[in-house]
């Protein structure tokens, strides 16, 4: 079986959990007893509790790059 990877600093767990807690107040069915507690407080516990899937995401692409503008060359005016 695959260990889940842990998370990294606190600001994730809370980026994670709040994720998580808006799921469930739209309707999502919570992976622990849930009781009268609030939707975050539940989403805390299943993230602490590994229940919730996370990740990196895919690696961002690298932008075409850019002209800096002093290197543009200016467009001739127009005349009438």
């Amino acid at each position: 079986m695959e260990e889940k990877p842990t998370m990294d600093s606190k600001f994730r767990r809370v980026l994670v959990a709040a994720g998580r807690a808006e799921q469930l107040m739209r309707g999502a069915r919570p992976k622990v007893e849930a009781g009268k507690r609030k939707p975050t407080r539940v989403a805390l516990e299943e993230v602490d509790h590994q229940l919730i899937d996370w990740g990196y995401g895919p690696p961002p692409q690298p932008e075409a790059a850019e002209v800096p503008a002093s290197e543009e060359q200016p467009e001739p005016a127009e005349v009438h």
